[in-house]
């Protein structure tokens, strides 16, 4: 066998492995993806919340994100979006001023970008169980 269909072969062996790898990471993104859909939020009392500044965080691959949550007298008084790493999921950047207008997680999730808001309401929820914890 010449070098170069040793060379092709080689190369073809690679792409399919590649392709290979490829699928099973894309089914582990599906299967991440549809487990965060499935979560439900909490329902948190603020009545039972402490006062301070909380940092949550939640992460779905490929989606993360993390917030500060200020809370004051048993109200949310901020919500900082840390950091959100999305895809499509920009729009979903607006839930925190939902949440706190609405002082609850029972908010619609952002049409087109449900993983983004989901991550993001789990992030928020992360902060408020924790205030409630202390």
């Amino acid at each position: 066998m010449s070098k170069k269909k040793k060379l092709l072969i080689g190369i073809l062996i690679v792409l399919v492995l590649i392709f290979l790898a490829a699928q099973v990471v894309m089914k582990k993104i599906e299967s991440n993806l549809n487990g965060l859909m499935a979560l439900e939020l909490a329902d948190i009392d603020l009545d039972q919340t402490k006062d301070g500044v909380f940092t949550g965080s939640h992460s779905a691959l490929p989606v993360e994100a993390e917030v500060q949550v200020e809370l004051k007298n048993h109200k949310i008084v901020s919500i900082e979006l840390i950091e959100h790493k999305h895809g499509q999921g920009a729009n979903a950047e607006i839930l925190p001023e939902i949440v706190l207008q609405a002082q609850s997680l029972d908010v619609d999730l952002v049409v087109g970008a449900s993983y983004s808001s989901k991550v993001i309401l789990k992030a928020i929820e992360d902060a408020l169980m924790q205030a409630a914890e202390q």
